[in-house]
C-alpha cells in the first residue's frame, strides 16, 4: 500500500478521532470493504469503435439526455409552480428594497437586473417546489418538520453585503458536521443549490448557503466599486473564506468583517452564526460549483506544502477537512477547468482562461484534503461529440491529487451538462423533475447520482460512529452495483477513485465501469 495514503488516512482522522476506525491503518486487523460489481453491465458504448454506426448511436442517445430537463419543465404543473414562485420571489425582493433602499443603486450597484438573478425570479427560482410557503415534502413540510433555516446577512472583507442562510436539522442533538456551499457564477443564485442543502440537512449536517458578491441577493460591488461574479472571480475563493469565517463565528468571537465594515450601510447584519453552538468545528466540509468549484480547489489547498497560508480570521490554520467540486476540481496550475464545451480547448484558449483567473489573484494552493470531483459529459455549451474524446480527459486533477498521496475520487455521469449541478429551469441538463405528482421534483438522472456520491463522500470523512451515514459510508462509495453507480457513469470519460477506507485498505480503481 502507498505509504502516503496511510499518512493521509491518519491525518484526515486526526482532528476527529472518534469519526474514524481505530483499526490498523495498514488494514492488518481489518479487511476493509469490497467493491460490488454490477452484473451484466452493458459496455457496448464503452467499447464501440470510432467511427461506426454503433458509436454514433451511443452518442445520439447520450446527448439526448441533455434535453430531458428542459422538456420536463414544459409540463403545465411545473410551469405554473415556477411562475407562482417567480412572482413571490420578485415581490420579496421588492419588499426588501422598500424596507432598506440601500439595497438599490449606488454604491451597492444593485438593480433588478444586477446582480444577475437578483430577484430570484423566472429561471433563477431554481426548483420551485423547494420553498417554505409551498405545500410539499421539499417545501412547507421540510421547513416545518425537518429543518430550521435562518436568513443571514454579513459583510465580505471588502464591505459588500452577502445574503445567505444557515440550515440546521430540526430536533437534532450534539455537535454536527458542517458544510459551506458556494455557488457557480453568472445565473446561479443560492436557490439552485438548495437541493444539496436539503439533502445534507436530511443526512445530519448543518449547512451554510450564500450568494457570493455579484450573485443573486448579495451586493453587485463593494463601496470602492470592486465587482463580483465573473468580473471579480476572486470572490469565489476570498468570499468562500469569509463565509467560512462567518460560519465559525460566535457571540464571544463575532464575525470580524462585520466589525471592520460597521456603518457602511444601515442594514442590520448578523453578528455571528446563529447556530454556532451546534457546529463541531473539527468537521468542516466545502462544496462548490463552476467558479465555486475553482474556489473549493483553492480554499481546500491553503496551508499545503508550498501553498499560501490560511487567510481566514477565525482559525490559525485551514479548518477544511474534505471538499467536493461540482464540475470540477482545478489543479494548482489552472488545469482541469470545466470546459465551455465538451471539445478539447486549444492550448492558447486554456492558457488565456488560466491567466484571466490568475488576474483575480489566484493564490498558491495544492492538494491537501480528500477531494471529490464531478465532471459533466458536455460542459457549459453542450454539443454532440463528432470524434472520440480522450477517456482520461477528466482525470487531470485526479492524477494531481493521486500523485500527492491525497485521497481523491472523480465521477462523470452519462449525458450530464454543467447545469446538472445547478437546477436552473430551461437550461440543458439531464432529467431532474420528471414527476411532480407529490408536489416535489421526484426522480431524474444526474441529480440523484450526484446526491448519492456527495453524501457518501462527506459521510466517509466527517461522520462519527453512531451518526447516520457513518456505518455504511465506505461501502456506499464502492457499491458500483448500486442504481446510482456504474450503470450511470460516463462511457466517454473514465471515473476513478484512490483513497483509503476506514480500515486503511486502499480503494483504487482507474476505470470504475471496467470493474475494480
Amino acid at each position: 500500500m502507498n505509504i502516503k495514503y496511510v499518512a493521509i488516512a491518519v491525518l484526515a482522522c486526526g482532528a476527529m478521532v472518534s469519526g474514524c476506525s481505530q483499526s490498523s491503518p495498514t488494514g492488518a486487523s481489518a479487511k476493509g470493504v469490497t467493491p460490488t460489481q454490477p452484473q451484466n453491465l452493458d459496455r457496448t458504448c464503452d467499447n464501440a469503435a470510432f467511427p461506426s454506426v454503433e458509436w454514433t448511436t451511443c452518442e445520439a442517445s447520450n446527448y439526448a439526455k441533455t434535453l430531458e430537463g428542459p422538456a420536463e419543465e414544459l409540463a403545465p404543473g411545473f410551469l405554473q409552480r415556477l411562475t407562482e414562485q417567480s412572482l413571490a420571489n420578485t415581490q420579496e425582493w421588492t419588499a426588501r428594497a422598500l424596507a432598506d433602499p440601500s439595497w438599490l443603486l449606488f454604491p451597492s450597484g444593485n438593480t433588478p437586473l444586477l446582480p444577475l438573478c437578483a430577484t430570484w425570479g423566472a429561471q433563477c427560482a431554481g426548483d420551485p417546489f423547494r420553498y417554505a410557503d409551498f405545500d410539499g415534502p421539499d417545501g412547507k413540510s421540510f421547513y416545518q418538520n425537518e429543518a430550521e433555516v435562518t436568513p443571514v446577512v454579513f459583510y465580505d472583507r471588502d464591505c459588500a453585503r452577502l445574503s445567505g442562510r444557515v440550515w440546521l436539522p430540526k430536533n437534532s442533538s450534539g455537535k454536527l458536521p458542517n458544510i459551506v456551499i458556494t455557488n457557480g457564477s453568472v445565473q446561479a443564485p443560492e436557490t439552485v443549490y438548495w437541493w444539496l442543502a436539503q439533502a445534507l440537512v436530511r443526512s445530519g449536517y448543518a449547512v451554510l448557503t450564500y450568494d457570493p458578491r455579484g450573485q443573486g441577493r448579495s451586493d453587485q460591488q463593494t463601496p470602492t466599486l470592486q465587482q463580483g461574479s465573473n468580473l471579480g472571480p476572486k470572490v469565489f475563493w476570498e468570499g468562500q473564506v469569509d463565509a467560512i469565517d462567518f460560519f465559525r463565528s460566535t457571540p464571544s468571537r463575532p464575525y470580524p468583517h462585520n466589525v471592520t465594515c460597521a456603518g457602511t450601510y444601515l442594514t442590520v447584519t448578523t453578528p455571528n452564526n446563529p447556530i454556532w453552538q451546534r457546529l463541531d468545528l473539527n468537521r468542516l466540509g466545502i462544496a462548490g460549483h463552476s467558479l465555486g468549484a475553482i474556489g473549493v480547489s483553492v480554499v481546500q489547498g491553503y496551508g499545503a506544502p508550498g501553498a499560501d497560508p490560511w487567510p481566514g480570521k477565525m482559525d490559525k490554520s485551514n479548518p477544511v477537512k474534505v471538499a467536493i467540486a461540482l464540475d470540477s476540481l482545478m489543479t494548482p496550475d489552472g488545469g482541469s477547468l470545466a470546459p465551455a464545451t465538451n471539445y478539447p480547448l486549444p492550448v492558447e484558449v486554456t492558457t488565456t482562461l488560466t491567466q484571466l483567473i490568475a488576474m483575480g489573484g489566484l493564490p498558491k494552493f495544492a492538494p491537501r484534503v480528500p477531494s471529490m470531483s464531478f465532471n459533466s459529459d458536455y460542459g457549459f455549451a453542450p454539443t454532440p461529440n463528432l470524434v472520440q474524446p480522450n477517456v482520461e480527459n477528466h482525470k487531470v486533477a485526479f492524477a494531481e491529487w493521486q500523485s500527492a498521496g491525497v485521497p481523491t475520487y472523480v465521477i462523470g455521469i452519462q449525458g450530464t451538462t454543467h447545469f446538472d449541478f445547478s437546477l436552473i429551469p430551461t437550461f440543458p441538463a439531464s432529467s431532474w423533475c420528471p414527476d411532480t405528482s407529490s408536489n416535489a421534483c421526484v426522480g431524474g438522472w444526474g441529480r440523484p447520482s450526484v446526491t448519492y456520491y456527495s453524501l457518501a463522500w462527506f459521510d466517509r470523512w466527517l461522520k462519527k460512529s453512531g451518526e447516520p451515514g457513518y456505518a455504511d459510508a465506505d461501502q456506499r462509495l464502492v457499491d458500483d452495483a448500486n442504481a446510482e453507480g456504474a450503470v450511470k457513469l460516463s462511457f466517454r470519460y473514465h471515473s476513478a477513485r484512490d483513497y483509503p477506507d476506514r480500515s486503511g485498505k486502499r480503494q483504487r480503481c482507474e476505470d470504475i465501469r471496467a470493474g475494480c
